[in-house]
């Protein structure tokens, strides 16, 4: 079995101008629409902006423009379309164009603005698809040495897309303020057609026999990895027959429950079917509807069943019939590894409804890279390996709620279309998926760390809150309980300094200046009031009037403004010109001091430990969890979240754990991690790559119904 990348840079190649011309027919296809589409959003865009501007219509020429724009839509379409069409005659033909006579002269500031706008949408599409673009103009450049001709420009590069639409809206008169819009909105549907267009190309000149020239230069890390790499193969090779004898086991110990996965009693009456017979019944089977393998995710019976009862059907259509064939070990092992994977994957991570038919479709595909290529559960690099990775990775916990989110599902969907209308024996189209949806998973991944700052920044503000609170809660009960009070002093303290505290120690922390001066305002105010109870009256007035600046501020800071405050200042002043006044030392009321989680729901862990039943042990384990960790968490609903330690507070130690959208799932200690490890709803040490996790799940399978574990 090789796991060699069939048809990259070896197949025989196919005639260079039908090829060309394939690609110009699906290039107009899927670009050709693309202005019509701006339209829609345009309109919506104006109008929001207008309303921001606190104007209820655009103004008369943004009107103006977008009728015109709308009025012209089919001839811009034609334009678009002609000029898309252009770059691969003008690829193939190179035609030789007469300089210029005509004599030069100055360009407007406009016309510069709107070359340089041009200038800047190519170099963000030629960054956002690098990969895809570095590719093509490989594959293109030994098309060209095919034609005969020196090395033309990629009629499909970031450039002469930029520049077909320059061409198509340059006669249009827009107001400044609609200029930017419209260049956003093209670059936007541009990003959501050209992933999947770059991928089919790609995969078209593959499959056509050109491939890429001999690879670049390696780096360091590329050079130690291959050092490491026989050492790591031979330990791959080695647990994966561990795995293949717990499989056997595995059948043989059901062989006797009447397992359809097992061998018959009568197997040697029946010819065993050759490999290329098993591979040709799953390539006739792969565009079927994936309802039966649907089914067997969501739970309804073996997904190695449905696979088999399918082929058998299939081998039936073939006039291979079941009674008198059979399936070999080998192809039994490929089928149960492959059922048992997706159905690891659908058990450890959580993949919702909409997932499931993303999956079934790609079973038989998998099925058929298993049948030929045991490196499929060997090598980490696997482009069918790194697919299904990054398909998972987009898919787990994604509900759709946002536009990113909605754009990676479709993606994902598009390229799981594409698999299985186009893989036939070539891995090519794997790797090529794998990375069409890897770049898109970096503009997300950039997204995802942006929310778990937000998120730790959140639970770190929560905290601070928190801890200045009790800080404030024990500053104020040491001052009430020293000395008895009157209502007003006490109320004060209470109602305004506490709060005055809280946001001290929150601006410039405990210990500072400002801090001490906040202190000594309460400490002179219990100070006045026992003066005020020895009917010390003239040294009273003197000293409150020494505090109004202090406790002026300290209202203010409570949102009074200046008259409420001269309220308060001068209540205080009445009640402690009276010596007889009521004194009482006062309890500290309750504080609301809490940490505010509720919208964790049932994962909601707040307070401290004393009262948690934990091992000591395992807590001391989560204690050394660093950001970057993942782990796997069992949620309210049943369901396997894989999550992330995103951040550990500096102020108590709890860890921010999140799931692969960066949305926050549980924040908790170390204590209460222990609780849910001994629970069983928490899994540390799990492997980040989802294809590797599932085949840790499966092994563990296996191994708990064979007794090795």
């Amino acid at each position: 079995m090789s796991g060699q990348l069939q048809g990259v840079g070896h197949a025989e190649r196919s005639n260079p101008v039908g090829v060309l011309e394939e690609m110009k027919r699906l290039a107009v296809e899927q670009l050709g629409a693309v202005p019509a589409a701006l339209y829609p959003p345009l309109v919506l865009a104006v109008e929001e902006a207008a309303r921001l501007d606190g104007l209820q219509h655009p103004s008369r020429a943004e009107q103006a423009a977008l009728l015109t724009l709308r009025q012209r839509s089919a001839a811009n379409m034609m334009r678009y379309r002609q000029q898309i069409a252009q770059g691969f005659d003008d690829f193939r033909a190179l035609p030789l164009r007469p300089r210029s006579t005509a004599p030069l002269g100055l360009v407007e500031d406009r016309q510069l603005a709107y070359e340089y706008a041009g200038q800047k949408l190519g170099e963000s599409i030629a960054q956002r698809f690098s990969r895809q673009l570095e590719m093509l103009d490989a594959r293109l450049e030994a098309l060209s040495a095919e034609l005969g001709q020196m090395p033309a420009a990629n009629p499909l590069g970031a450039g002469r897309l930029a520049a077909a639409f320059l061409v198509t809206f340059r006669e249009f008169e827009l107001p400044d303020s609609m200029q930017p819009l419209l260049f956003q909105h093209y670059e936007r549907e541009l990003g959501r057609v050209l992933g999947d267009l770059y991928g089919r190309i790609n995969t078209l000149l593959a499959a056509a026999g050109y491939g890429i020239g001999a690879p670049p230069a390696r780096r360091v890390e590329d050079v130690a990895r291959a050092v490491a790499e026989p050492a790591q193969q031979v330990e791959a090779r080695k647990r994966f027959d561990e795995l293949r004898g717990m499989l056997h086991a595995w059948r043989a110990r059901d062989a006797g429950a009447g397992d359809a996965g097992a061998p018959a009693a009568n197997d040697a009456q029946r010819r065993p079917l050759r490999r290329a017979e098993v591979v040709s019944v799953a390539a006739m089977l792969q565009r079927d509807a994936p309802e039966p393998y649907a089914r067997a995710l969501a739970g309804a019976g073996s997904l190695a069943d449905a696979i088999r009862d399918q082929l058998n059907d299939g081998a039936r259509r073939l006039g291979l019939d079941p009674a008198t064939t059979r399936l070999d070990e080998g192809e039994r092992d490929a089928i149960d590894l492959v059922g048992l994977l997706f159905e690891s994957l659908f058990q450890t991570h959580a993949m919702l409804d909409r997932a499931r038919r993303l999956y079934a479709r790609l079973v038989l595909p998998y099925v058929r890279v298993a049948l030929t290529d045991e490196n499929l559960f060997l090598q980490r690099e696997h482009p069918a390996r790194r697919l299904l990775d990054v398909i998972t990775e987009a898919c787990e916990g994604n509900e759709g709620a946002t536009p990113q989110d909605r754009d990676l599902l479709e993606r994902a969907a598009g390229i799981a279309q594409r698999i299985v209308a186009d893989y036939n024996e070539d891995l090519a189209i794997f790797a090529l998926a794998a990375d069409e949806l890897e770049a898109m998973l970096d503009q997300q991944r950039k997204r995802v760390d942006m929310l778990e700052k937000r998120a730790a920044e959140a639970v770190h503000g929560k905290e601070r809150l928190l801890q200045a609170r009790l800080q404030a809660a024990a500053a104020l009960g040491q001052r009430l309980s020293s000395k008895p009070l009157t209502q007003a002093v006490a109320d004060f303290l209470v109602e305004h300094w506490q709060h005055h505290l809280v946001q001290t120690l929150l601006r410039d922390g405990m210990g500072s200046a400002r801090h001490n001066d906040v202190l000594a305002l309460a400490d002179a105010l219990v100070v006045v009031d026992g003066m005020a109870a020895q009917g010390r009256g003239p040294l009273v007035a003197d000293r409150l009037i020494a505090l109004q600046p202090a406790i002026t501020e300290c209202l203010a800071s409570c949102g009074l403004d200046q008259n409420a405050a001269h309220d308060w200042l001068a209540g205080l002043v009445r009640a402690l010109a009276t010596p007889d006044q009521p004194r009482d030392k006062r309890e500290l009321p309750a504080q609301h001091v809490a940490d505010d989680e509720a919208e964790q729901g049932s994962l909601r862990l707040v307070g401290g430990h004393s009262g948690l039943d934990f091992d000591p042990e395992v807590a001391s384990r989560m204690r050394l969890l660093a950001p970057g960790e993942w782990l796997r968490l069992l949620d309210a609903q049943g369901e396997h979240v894989a999550v992330k330690v995103a951040w550990a507070s500096p102020l108590t130690g709890r860890f921010l754990l999140v799931n692969r959208r960066g949305v926050r799932v549980l924040v908790a200690s170390a204590e209460q991690l222990a609780v849910l490890v001994a629970e069983g709803r928490l899994v540390a040490g799990t492997e980040q790559a989802p294809f590797d996790e599932a085949m840790r799940q499966m092994r563990q399978r296996l191994g708990r119904a064979v007794g090795q574990n």
